[in-house]
């Protein structure tokens, strides 16, 4: 009977849990895409990485996802049994409070298993996946990055190139344009370049790209001043700057966790504690949910959804807060973002002890 139960139980949770993760991953991926889409369509982001950094960053989401599917998952599942007398029906049978909780805390702990393994190791690794990418995307010319029919600002903002088409391969392109400034702080003197068509042509020496335009013009002007020289030209070269890719990767949040744990830098040490806080949370997560699961059936399944989530965004608030307060060395590495832990800790115990205690005080009433 225990194992039927337990079966139940544990069924209906990681349901509603994956649901939850699943919708709540949809929605924040969604406007991650459009963000990284509106990035990719004004240059600011090579489109071809667009779907690969995606997929790097879900483990970075998921880690925290994943505890909140659970939590809710717990609310509105067992919030179900409460509301359609399941759980008194349970209970009559011999089940406990305390038999509820461990019965819930067995698969939470093989979610806890999988945040670990994603926070651990798998984030970390995609996170370093997306700084590579950049580092990749830093290195390519300006040209790399153009979008056909859109002006964009490139080199900081002292170039402004354009051309109408683009041909697959990124070689070709067909009625380019480009304005720039002078590379001396001191002179005003402005360039226009425009040209019937383009291609990329690379040195067999050196491997130095250039930008070869055919049949064009160059203006050099000075805004404001009438005096313009113009040159027609059948070809002419441009130099394509290509920056020197440095793999090194320094975000803390890109290092591996090996690293983490030999280091004494505070910063590395709060981002080792930040990793080993989001699997840590899924027990104490459980202890708050399966009190807050427990409605009145006239109240309905949802009526402590809400309170459920404030207390989980301010569960992550406050990790968040103590780890930067960490990274700023305001509070001690020995203490950490541990104190966050034990007052949520706190309160969870006290809800299941309050729950017990209410429990064995309703029984006392029926026997009496």
């Amino acid at each position: 009977m225990p194992s039927i139960i337990f079966r139940y139980l544990a069924r209906e949770m990681l349901q509603v849990m994956l649901a939850v993760t699943g919708v709540v991953l949809l929605i924040i991926m969604s406007g991650r895409f459009v963000n990284y889409l509106a990035q990719a369509a004004s240059g600011a982001l090579n489109a071809d990485f667009l779907f690969a950094i995606m997929g790097y960053r879900m483990p970075e989401f998921l880690v925290m996802i994943i505890p909140l599917g659970l939590f809710l998952g717990i609310i509105m599942a067992y919030g179900r049994l409460y509301v359609e007398n399941e759980m008194t029906i349970l209970g009559a049978t011999g089940m406990s409070q305390g038999q509820l909780l461990r019965m819930t805390m067995i698969p939470s702990l093989g979610v806890m298993a999988l945040v670990a393994f994603l926070s651990l190791y798998i984030a970390p690794k995609g996170i370093q996946q997306v700084e590579m990418l950049l580092i990749q995307q830093d290195a390519m010319t300006e040209f790399d990055t153009l979008v056909p029919g859109r002006f964009q600002l490139l080199e900081g903002g002292s170039r402004v190139t354009y051309t109408e088409a683009l041909s697959g391969d990124r070689q070709q392109m067909q009625k380019v344009f480009i304005a720039s400034r002078s590379d001396d702080p001191n002179s005003a003197v402005m360039s226009l370049v425009l040209a019937d068509s383009g291609r990329i042509s690379t040195t067999e020496e050196q491997g130095q790209r250039y930008l070869i335009l055919n049949d064009g013009f160059r203006y050099d002007m000075i805004p404001g001043v009438g005096n313009v020289r113009v040159i027609e030209y059948d070809t002419y070269g441009l130099r394509m700057e290509e920056r020197t890719i440095n793999e090194e990767i320094s975000r803390e949040q890109a290092l591996p966790t090996s690293v983490l744990i030999k280091s004494n830098d505070t910063r590395l040490i709060a981002e080792l504690q930040w990793r080993l806080s989001l699997p840590l949370l899924v027990p104490i997560i459980v202890l708050l949910a399966v009190p807050l699961s427990r409605v009145n059936p006239r109240q309905g399944r949802f009526v402590k959804l809400l309170p459920g989530v404030l207390l989980y965004l301010f569960y992550l608030a406050l990790l968040m807060f103590a780890r930067s307060a960490v990274d700023d060395q305001r509070i001690p590495a020995s203490i950490g973002v541990w104190w966050v832990h034990a007052i949520y800790l706190a309160i969870g115990l006290l809800l299941v002890s309050q729950e017990t205690l209410q429990l064995k005080l309703g029984r006392s009433k029926a026997n009496a």
